[in-house]
């Protein structure tokens, strides 16, 4: 039933624009003929606008809200007001332009009478604003004299004995004769429509005393345009007692007047949310004014062309067309940020600093991270949050890498975040913004590619973070590992060498005299077992060196001493984690011993500070021949690899003949 009544809205809107269309396009077959009165093109916009702002503005309303009685009064308004206007120039071709090639000319030309329609729907309007129903039961009677009065002035221009210009000259098809004594009927009918209009502004007025909050804003959107009724019709009265027949003129005042009238209805709508689309409305609104623009702009061409080239030339015409066709799009942005700057400045403001935060990202002047703090500010709500969707771990994460458990939890509402149809995050915000669907989804479309590019960096910052405690963890076992090996051929194998040594010893001392013989041999197992004993240690320390429990120092200082060349050692006494004092061993016994075989130095210098960070700093000096390099394959690649997996630097400095300079930094924290 609902889709029914909102096809129906919106197929009734079409036909009231199409009907203007039509009624221009006669216009302009008469203007041909030269039928006086004919091809005021300066018109048409008006006459466009007066027609399609309220049809859109009530189909709209329809779409959403079907039972409510403004969109509907909105659609027939628009399509009354289409007939009436289409009539004329319908009866102009059919009884001056071309007599006799279109039917039915004088019924057009006693439809063209009715130009009153022009205040009934505004009327209407002024009555039921903004909730479709009267202000109260007691101006039910009231409502009901407007009513009365509007369709006694349509009879008595129905029943006339003679057409309102410019077909007075025409008969009226409707043959009544109305006694004279009725005479008074006519100012009567007009003086009751007048004081109705009265009584729509007195409505509007009650209904604005009593509002509250937004109501009372949007009655005053309505109030601007109502307060012009009295004046427009006023106005005509004056104009037919001075003149005669009202001028194009106060014409246009009344067409610009409908127009006024349904776009005060959809501001207050648009602005105020009060059938729930904004979105609808503004689109409307913006579409309306290119309409007008356009409308201005092809009569503006096609009557210069036209004074140049001469009336009629179809050069104006074409000239036109391409002159609308290129000024559509820088048109449509104009009056699509007016309308937002005037009628919905939360999603102009929001819009306009996530474009410039967009464009700084894409110039390097801001960082994507930060679309977080801007998309909050944009929507004004402090509290949002955006959190980042990571679709290899099917997780969210904020801008710092922080997995979110729960992100639907909590009192907060949650918006999707998408680009090109796929998630790539959410927004968790205060509920209120759910009411504002147009600026949730236009804020978040106009940031999504500083949201990809943030959540990009976030998941690469994880995938590396990830990568490098993996590495710790393998460091960390390596060096246990380290740990279990020299405990085990320290208590194990070693221990039970020696056990075996003075066993044989003891055997040696027990045996007789004549058996002592065999005694050179025990000694020569003896030393064996020594050797073994020697050779185990050796690889006990090379696994690690259990000088390193009495700290780096100490075991710089062993190692120092077990090289064949002069070393300075100059540690300091302070202690580290021991998987760090472990790999810094390593790193200066490495780059010791590459120096030692492949430089040869006549002496090495080792250096182990504190950095101000806190981190282990060290350096190994040589003035051997220098040359030296990381690169894969030499002997300091290992040394790379290794401070690489603790998650140190390494630096060297070693030109051809000037000796060679290692500097390493490892985190304490690693």
């Amino acid at each position: 039933m609902r889709t029914a009544l909102r096809l129906t809205a919106w197929g009734l809107a079409l036909v009231a624009v199409a009907l203007v269309g039509g009624g221009l396009a006669l216009d302009r077959i008469a203007a041909g003929e030269h039928v006086p009165g004919a091809g005021e093109e300066w018109l048409y916009p008006f006459l466009v606008a007066a027609v399609s702002v309220p049809a859109g503005v009530g189909a709209s309303i329809v779409a959403r809200r079907s039972r409510n009685s403004i969109g509907w009064i909105l659609v027939a308004g628009a399509l009354s007001l289409a007939v009436v206007l289409a009539a004329t120039p319908y009866a102009w071709v059919a009884l001056e332009a071309r007599p006799g090639s279109l039917p039915a000319g004088r019924w057009a030309a006693l439809l063209s009478s009715f130009w009153p329609v022009f205040f009934a729907w505004p009327l209407a309007i002024a009555f039921v604003f903004p909730d479709g129903r009267l202000p109260s039961r007691r101006w039910r009677p009231l409502a009901l004299f407007a009513a009365v009065s509007m369709a006694l002035l349509l009879l008595v221009l129905l029943l006339a004995d003679e057409l309102e210009a410019p077909f007075s000259e025409v008969p009226n098809p409707i043959s009544v004769r109305v006694p004279e004594a009725l005479g008074f009927v006519r100012p009567l009918a007009w003086l009751s429509v007048f004081a109705s209009l009265v009584l729509g502004v007195v409505a509007a007025r009650t209904r604005f005393r009593r509002a509250q909050g937004e109501e009372r804003l949007q009655l005053l959107w309505l109030a601007y345009a109502v307060l012009l009724i009295p004046l427009g019709i006023v106005s005509f009265l004056l104009w037919g007692l001075l003149v005669g027949e009202p001028g194009d003129a106060v014409v246009g005042f009344h067409l610009a007047l409908q127009a006024a009238v349904a776009a005060a209805v959809g501001v207050a709508v648009s602005r105020y949310r009060l059938y729930e689309i904004d979105r609808l409305l503004n689109r409307t609104l913006v579409y309306g004014l290119v309409t007008a623009a356009l409308g201005l702009l092809y009569a503006a061409v096609s009557l210069l062309v036209g004074v140049a080239v001469g009336r009629g030339s179809t050069l104006a015409t074409a000239l036109a067309v391409l002159v609308i066709g290129a000024a559509f799009g820088p048109l449509r942005r104009r009056a699509q940020a007016a309308v937002d700057w005037r009628f919905d400045r939360p999603r102009y403001e929001g819009l306009r600093r996530v474009r410039a935060f967009v464009d700084d990202v894409r110039e390097g002047l801001r960082e994507p991270e930060d679309v977080g703090a801007v998309v909050a500010a944009a929507l004004r709500d402090p509290s949002a949050e955006l959190l980042y969707r990571l679709p290899a771990s099917e997780v969210y994460a904020d801008s710092r890498g922080t997995i979110t458990e729960e992100p639907f939890g909590g009192a907060r509402a949650v918006t999707r975040v998408e680009q090109r149809g796929q998630e790539i995050g959410l927004l968790r915000h205060a509920p209120g913004l759910l009411d504002r669907p147009d600026l949730l989804r236009s804020v978040l479309a106009t940031a999504s590619l500083a949201i990809e590019i943030a959540r990009l960096r976030v998941e690469v910052r994880l995938q590396l973070a990830e990568v490098e405690e993996s590495r710790a963890r393998v460091v960390r076992a390596g060096y246990e590992e380290r740990r279990r090996l020299e405990r085990d051929l320290h208590d194990g194998a070693q221990q039970r060498l020696v056990t075996l040594g003075i066993v044989l010893r003891r055997l040696q001392r027990s045996l007789p005299r004549e058996a002592r013989i065999v005694g050179p041999a025990l000694d020569s197992a003896v030393d064996e077992i020594g050797l073994a004993i020697e050779d185990l240690r050796t690889i006990a320390a090379g696994v690690r060196p259990p000088r390193l429990d009495e700290g780096l120092a100490a075991a710089l200082a062993d190692l120092a001493r077990a090289v064949p060349i002069p070393v300075v050692v100059d540690a300091t006494k302070e202690r580290f984690p021991a998987a760090v004092e472990a790999a810094a061993y390593f790193v200066v016994c490495e780059a010791v011993t590459n120096a030692v075989k492949h430089a040869s130095p006549a002496a090495v210098r080792i250096e182990a500070t504190v950095g101000a960070d806190r981190s282990l700093r060290l350096m190994v000096a040589d003035d051997g021949r220098g040359g030296a390099t990381s690169a894969r394959g030499t002997g300091l690649s290992g040394l790379s690899d290794r401070l690489t997996a603790q998650g140190g630097t390494l630096r060297i400095h070693s030109p051809p003949g000037a000796g060679t300079r290692i500097e390493a930094e490892l985190p304490c924290g690693s």
